[in-house]
């Protein structure tokens, strides 16, 4: 069949979807995704695909899939659909990456996405896929059925094409860094890319050369210490550890802190080396190891015997990122509060109910125990509050939570985790009557959560429950639900002022001036008579795509205002969403780095942060002067604001 006849038989099948669709929305979609494989198997097929992206998505093609929320989808579930699956769903991914081709090359907008995090996302997916690079197939891809190998060869071919071959290399692991410089819990996708940076930079097919960034990468993981130089397999390494003496042993300790700290990576030859000093008797090597400061170092011998137990129940191959997570736990100084330090003891001990055992088993595979997983899930969050993210959910609101407990209470934290791990069921308060997750229907996380960490795993179906239950006590007030909820929800320190930019009934924006008012006079230290942010508070932004167009409302939490290093006076945040150096049109984009960002944090400028603000807590009894706050400032707000997101409410 030539390409010409595929194509009208393409469009014909096309016509007949849309028909179909528009008269039942549970119409088959497999006619039309079959006449798009062939396309993609024939010369010029993918340009035929990419001219009609929109209309394919029109028709419906994504229906209500993870596809139809782009900002959702994870380049590591994308390498899975494109390599691993059928041929249906195989043919929805590339048809979803030539789509986000189009939008990242400005030939089709899509409001559930920006060209930036598109760009994003196909970056990732070829890191995860460069071994196509060379051009050859594995054996695996070659025995899938119906030219799906083929088929997508074609497509990462295709993508290269038009993003790029030129730097690819350089631009992938610029990308791995932007990832770790924002401290995410989950890393597992960060690994496969440089596991896939590791092949293509040592195999001799491909002829590229590394950077010293990717060598970096590539030796933290792999490589970290003179005992694993050339990466010689855990056994071996095992046995090379009993062959040393003190001063070895020292280098390897020393080594290992440092190449952890460079990139906030730890390496599973790393969690080898503190199990052996576990059980040699070399105890006293750990705080290297770790590379703690005079914090960590107090931490951890106040507490000497809970560490050494973390370390030996939470501490595997397996589980090694867990080694950053204890270290950051300990320079936090976790452990000197002390419910923390007794419910970490209740958290090594803690039975599983079979429910949550085989949660965790199916998401991260059966090496270890599940308790192992949660334990080492639980040292990840309590040491990077800052690097938790809603995964592939429409979850901010329980990420926030589990940041902000993480940081401001970890014993109510695991307070909660104990009771949905162990008992399957939540207990929280609404109004001085009690919620339980148990029984309740669905929030807005319908099936199990997708590409979270393992707390995320367990708490996040019982937080979404409870929240949706607080939403529907609230629905028929005549104010935003947040303003009750939120104190309920997250805790006493929300502030219970609040403020919405809004009317909630018809989305019209009302005395804009009054509320950029009130968050200058809250929040802005010039104003506010120089008080700090105390406590996280959560809030509401407007989210923009790159040229400035509402993508969708999303909660983050307000960290602190402060002066970054060159005296700007900056809005630092937490976002869930996996990427917080996002750009928001208008020359906004926010920062994760260079601007006294603490690592997890992103920030912008108070005026830039405040345009795309949707709604706020405040302290009514801290409030400063409403009028000190210059008339200039107000205006460039609310423009920026009227410039985007509430366009069309001018």
């Amino acid at each position: 069949m030539d390409l010409a006849q595929a194509s009208l038989q393409f469009d014909a099948a096309l016509a007949d979807f849309a028909r179909a669709r528009s008269a039942s929305p549970q119409a088959s979609s497999l006619g039309l995704l079959e006449r798009a494989r062939l396309l993609m198997t024939l010369p010029g097929g993918f340009d035929v695909l990419y001219r009609r992206v929109r209309a394919l998505e029109s028709a419906g093609i994504f229906g209500t899939s993870d596809w139809s929320k782009p900002a959702t989808l994870q380049p590591a579930l994308a390498k899975h659909s494109l390599r691993e699956a059928g041929a249906v769903t195989t043919v929805v991914e590339a048809i979803s990456e030539i789509r986000l081709l189009a939008v990242v090359r400005g030939d089709y907008f899509h409001p559930g996405i920006s060209s930036e995090q598109a760009r994003h996302f196909l970056t990732q997916v070829m890191a995860l896929n460069l071994d196509l690079l060379s051009g050859t197939l594995t054996e695996a891809d070659r025995e899938r059925p119906k030219q799906l190998g083929p088929l997508v060869l074609g497509l990462y071919q295709y993508l290269i094409s038009h993003l790029g071959y030129e730097n690819l290399l350089d631009s992938l692991v610029a990308e791995v860094w932007r990832l770790l410089e924002q401290g995410p819990v989950q890393v597992d996708s960060i690994c496969d890319m440089i596991g896939q940076i590791a092949k293509c930079l040592y195999d001799p097919e491909l002829k590229t050369t590394g950077t010293a960034d990717a060598t970096r990468l590539v030796r933290a993981l792999f490589a970290p210490t003179p005992g694993s130089r050339e990466d010689p397999g855990l056994d071996v390494y095992q046995l090379r550890l009993t062959q040393m003496d003190d001063v070895e042993l020292s280098a390897e300790a020393s080594e290992f802190a440092r190449n952890m700290h460079d990139t906030g990576l730890a390496s599973p030859y790393h969690a080898v080396f503190l199990r052996f000093l576990r059980t040699s008797g070399e105890d006293e090597l750990i705080p290297t190891a770790l590379g703690l400061t005079m914090t960590g170092l107090d931490d951890l011998y106040c507490y000497n015997q809970l560490v050494d137990a973390l370390i030996d129940e939470a501490i595997h191959p397996e589980t090694c990122q867990a080694v950053y997570g204890l270290t950051m736990m300990l320079e936090r100084g976790s452990l000197f509060t002390p419910p923390v330090a007794q419910a970490l003891w209740r958290q090594i001990k803690l039975k599983l109910s079979a429910e949550t055992e085989q949660a965790l088993s199916e998401a991260f595979g059966d090496e270890v125990p599940p308790r192992v997983f949660l334990l080492a899930g639980v040292l990840n969050l309590l040491g990077q509050p800052l690097g938790v993210g809603q995964g592939n959910n429409p979850s901010c609101q329980s990420a926030i939570g589990l940041s902000m407990w993480a940081a401001n209470e970890a014993d109510y934290l695991l307070q909660v985790l104990t009771w949905a791990a162990r008992d399957n069921e939540v207990l929280s308060r609404f109004e001085g009557w009690e919620v339980s997750s148990k029984n309740l229907e669905p929030g807005l996380v319908k099936d199990t959560p997708v590409d979270v960490d393992p707390v995320s795993l367990i708490l996040i179906p019982h937080l979404d429950r409870i929240y949706g239950e607080m939403w529907r006590r609230c629905e028929d007030r005549n104010d935003d639900a947040h303003r009750w909820i939120n104190p309920e929800f997250y805790g006493w320190w929300v502030s219970h002022g609040f403020k919405v930019v809004a009317d909630i009934h018809t989305g019209e924006v009302t005395d804009y001036d009054d509320f950029i008012r009130h968050f200058y006079a809250s929040y802005h230290p010039y104003y506010n008579g120089n008080i700090p942010v105390i406590h996280h508070q959560p809030a509401g932004i407007a989210v923009t795509d790159s040229a400035a167009r509402f993508v969708g409302r999303h909660a983050i939490t307000i960290l602190r205002v402060a002066l970054s290093p060159r005296n700007e006076m900056r809005v630092y945040f937490f976002n869930p969403n996996n990427d917080s150096g996002q750009d928001w049109g208008q020359g906004i984009t926010c920062s994760t780095r260079g601007n006294g960002e603490i690592r997890g944090e992103a920030s912008l400028p108070v005026a830039e942060f405040t345009s795309r603000l949707y709604v706020f807590h405040y302290d009514t009894l801290e409030l400063g002067d409403l009028t000190a706050i210059p008339e200039a400032e107000v205006a460039r707000v609310m423009a920026l604001g009227y410039g985007s997101w509430a366009a069309s409410d001018d």
